[in-house]
């Protein structure tokens, strides 16, 4: 059976750093076997959902290169959800309830107050036909849920937490339709996976119960549909990964902010935040792996833990300067400032944290450049250098230096750094026998000519 995952995302803000997490370990989930990604745009929730946000998601998947193998919106897919209410209806699984929120906020606090679970009481199922008669003559349009079946414990075999336990009768009847007809997501997410072929979901550990619950519904639905004899190898694999908490060590609203548009302007690299996700949370090592291929190979839902996964700014910033380090011209070049060839990026790029900064190191070559005070001696120095340079030779940054430590019997600093500092401005940066060259005969002795006065 050809594996197939989802990412199925809510268009009512941005992707954050939760969401792109979970599409990447669905998406390595489904590279790995060869399988099939699928976007799932959950859209059911008309009044929150923005078509701005659809075309972002897109955009952000796109951007990361998790190119989807498919995509369905739930939004043209009502008729779908229509059909299996109406099975499960008849099947006696779900019912009309007319409580309203205050006076189900009122049970849940009574519940808690007397020390027991704020379980729904499911009193909606005394009512007789002639209450629920009245009750609708008086305007009161009932939201409906499912009947969980109390007879038999839910259980399934967690990819990542292991064997999985759930007393029904400890879970609320979960309400799968609104009182104006709209859908939550039970319901629709199920007929969704069994449609499209779902075999494996992975999603955050905070989905557990609603996993223990959709168990039911797909049961229910395949028993509706007369496969139930198929249950066992219909059913997807599920897998609860550990959430994400900021590096302070609890869950922080802040990573509810982050999301690929603030990564951007921040200037990370997509790779860098791909190979950071791919193994946080895991016992494998995060390094700064730009071959996708390899993240794919290496994943495995085995090395995953169940404590927290902790991000950390600082390691997503170590992460990038090392991926920027690798990156080839030809990849970069349209994001260069103009006049930046091949031997100016690898020049450069040694001393890049991120491709922005490239036109600040790029300056170095194409000045001018502030050069600091130097004593009488240095000066004397460089105006010795000005007149060594040979840009005859093959390196001239060595032969200079050689030739002015066979002149002046000047060596490790007093050398190099004077040298430096007329021809950059600056006490360190780019390899001087590569940037030389770039700066040119012509400009370097101009530099050295004015720093020696």
């Amino acid at each position: 059976m050809t594996t197939v995952t989802r990412f199925a995302p809510a268009p009512t803000g941005r992707l954050h750093v939760g969401n792109i997490r979970t599409a990447l370990h669905n998406w390595l989930l489904a590279k790995k076997a060869g399988g099939r990604f699928l976007l799932r745009i959950d859209d059911t929730d008309a009044e929150r959902s923005r078509e701005e946000y659809v075309e972002a998601i897109r955009a952000d998947l796109a951007w990361l290169g998790l190119d989807p193998d498919g995509e369905e919106r739930q939004s043209e897919r009502l008729d779908h959800y229509q059909r299996a209410f109406e099975a499960l209806q008849a099947a006696g699984r779900i019912y009309p309830a007319y409580e309203t929120a205050q006076e189900l906020e009122l049970k849940r606090k009574v519940a808690l107050g007397r020390g027991l679970p704020p379980i729904y009481d499911r009193a909606a199922l005394e009512l007789g036909d002639a209450e629920r008669a009245a009750k609708e003559a008086q305007g009161i349009a009932p939201h409906w849920r499912f009947k969980l079946d109390h007879d038999e414990p839910i259980e399934w075999d967690d990819g990542v937490r292991g064997v999985q336990k759930f007393d029904p009768a400890q879970l609320s009847d979960p309400v799968i339709r609104r009182a104006d007809g709209s859908w939550l997501y039970m319901l629709p997410s199920a007929v969704d996976d069994i449609e499209l072929g779902v075999t494996d979901v992975l999603r955050g550990e905070d989905h557990v119960s609603n996993t223990a619950v959709q168990i039911q519904i797909f049961t229910a639905l395949y028993a509706a549909l007369g496969e139930a004899q198929q249950i066992a190898q219909h059913l997807p694999r599920f897998a609860h990964e550990a959430l994400l908490v900021g590096s302070e060590g609890k869950l922080s609203k802040r990573l509810g902010s982050l999301g690929c548009d603030a990564f951007r302007e921040r200037g990370i690299e997509p790779q860098a935040l791909v190979a950071l996700l791919a193994r946080l949370g895991t016992s494998q090592p995060v390094e700064p792996i730009s071959d996708r291929q390899a993240l794919v190979d290496t994943f495995d839902l085995a090395t995953f833990g169940r404590a927290p996964a902790h991000f950390d700014d600082a390691d997503l910033e170590r992460i990038n300067a090392a991926i920027v380090h690798q990156l080839e011209f030809a990849a970069v070049q349209h994001r260069l400032p103009e006049g930046i060839d091949e031997a100016g990026w690898h020049a450069i790029r040694p001393n890049l944290s991120h491709i922005g900064e490239a036109a600040e190191w790029w300056r170095l070559v194409t000045g001018p450049v502030d050069v600091p005070d130097l004593s009488d001696d240095d000066r004397a120095y460089l105006a010795q250098a000005a007149g060594a340079l040979d840009f005859a030779a093959a390196d001239p940054w060595h032969a200079l230096t050689n030739a002015l430590k066979q002149a002046t019997g000047r060596k490790g600093k007093a050398l190099f750094l004077p040298l430096r500092q007329a021809l950059t401005g600056m006490d360190h940066g780019p390899d001087m026998k590569e940037l030389l060259p770039l700066i040119g005969e012509s400009e370097a002795r101009k530099r050295l000519e004015a720093a020696a006065g």
